[in-house]
């Protein structure tokens, strides 16, 4: 997996997390034999790191559970895929390899991209835990604009 510009989404603690989580997930790619069970745990240790902090945000900004969901779900995936692997399922664990790329883009740029825009929009600081701009109420049931990415500028946007 590269790391790109694409990727950045100008929260810079954000971007910081991901750029590890793309550097841990090039160790585990990288990893033969008994090295790749020691860097799946490395990987898998530091995604939920990266997740509980983006949780946390969501959590203390009433950011709509759907993105939670989905952390959930990679987690016990690569979990699964984990003790699969230290069983000899060596072919699963490589196949769970070839399907993060897909999935952190596509999580980076919907998921992340929304949250990423809502931190900004309320002046949340991710330190402190501080919100300067409280939010106004974006839908109808009061909640944030949803796990929807922010929509681009016509010239911004790359055909399909």
């Amino acid at each position: 997996m590269e790391w790109t510009e694409k990727l950045t989404l100008g929260l810079g603690v954000m971007d910081q997390t991901h750029q590890e989580f793309v550097e841990a997930y090039n160790r585990m790619l990288a990893a033969e034999g008994d090295a790749l069970l020691v860097e799946m745990d490395a990987f898998l240790a530091h995604t939920i790191e990266h997740f509980d902090q983006e949780n946390r945000w969501m959590e203390k900004i009433g950011f709509p559970g759907c993105h939670k969901a989905e952390h959930d779900r990679v987690i016990a995936v690569c979990r699964d895929v984990r003790k699969r692997v230290e069983r000899g399922d060596a072919a699963l664990g490589r196949q769970l390899l070839q399907e993060l790329p897909i999935w952190f883009d596509n999580h980076v740029e919907s998921m992340d991209a929304a949250l990423a825009a809502y931190i900004e929009s309320i002046g949340f600081d991710t330190e402190t835990g501080e919100i300067r701009n409280p939010p106004a109420q974006d839908c109808e049931d009061g909640s944030p604009a949803c796990c929807t990415p922010p929509v681009k500028p016509a010239a911004e946007q790359q055909p399909a």
